[in-house]
């Protein structure tokens, strides 16, 4: 395949989205897990609602909104400096591990990011993270006022980069952002990092089944929407042979 751009999901794919886990452990003990995993499936939900009912508010409102109803629905009260300690997390999220050194293994065509993440934040996760020094363009849907999946939040990506579909290899660990890509026509690559085989060991007790296996058999497999990815690896580290071939 002739790659000429390599773009990337933001969360879930650079970056590690339980690595909110800590702050919220800190803030609410014995709670931190089942926030963790109940405000990244009401994120992700409201992102949903939000473009079908045409009313979009950017990633930091809704990330606010999502982490209100988690706290609520838990029963948990909280002050404002402990809500803003662990919004703060979004700006600070871990980089896997792999993921700079992937990127800087794949210069040499255009890298960018494009994410709902609204400009500010993606801007400030970036730039505290040192991806800023790698990356030609972080694209946030915010131009669109929709998002992914929505075709026209990837339209973004040939209107930023000069770049057609052909020629973009797309990269996440997202199932729905995966078959959004693909439908538009972008080259997909998915980080399948929960195997269908680790996810069916972790359930074998169906009566006590924790927030993230939980989590993972929710947003982590294949969704069954009649696109499939054009490539399946297990961590960032295996796309420069990936793109080399």
């Amino acid at each position: 395949m002739t790659i000429k751009a390599v773009v990337f999901d933001a969360y879930g794919t650079l970056y590690d989205i339980q690595s909110v886990a800590t702050v919220t452990e800190q803030a609410f003990p014995g709670y931190g897990d089942i926030i963790t995993q109940v405000w990244r499936l009401k994120q992700l939900e409201y992102t949903w609602l939000r473009s079908l009912m045409r009313r979009y508010e950017d990633f930091s409102v809704i990330t606010r909104e999502s982490l209100a109803f988690t706290l609520r629905g838990l029963g948990l009260g909280y002050d404002r400096e402990a809500f803003e300690r662990i919004m703060d997390k979004y700006v600070q999220l871990d980089l896997y591990p792999d993921a700079k050194a992937a990127l800087t293994a794949l210069k040499g065509r255009k890298l960018a990011i494009l994410s709902n993440g609204s400009t500010d934040m993606l801007n400030a996760l970036v730039r505290n993270t040192g991806l800023d020094q790698v990356l030609d363009a972080t694209i946030s849907v915010d131009q669109q006022r929709v998002f992914k999946p929505a075709p026209e939040a990837y339209s973004l990506v040939e209107s930023r980069l000069g770049i057609g579909p052909s020629e973009v290899l797309f990269v996440s660990s997202n199932p729905f952002d995966v078959c959004g890509a693909k439908s538009f026509g972008f080259n997909v690559a998915w980080i399948e990092r929960v195997t269908p085989a680790a996810l069916a060991s972790a359930l074998v007790d169906l009566d006590a089944i924790a927030p993230l296996t939980l989590f993972k058999m929710l947003r982590t497999q294949m969704d069954e929407l009649g696109v499939a990815p054009d490539h399946r690896v297990g961590a960032l580290s295996e796309l420069p042979a990936l793109v080399a071939s």
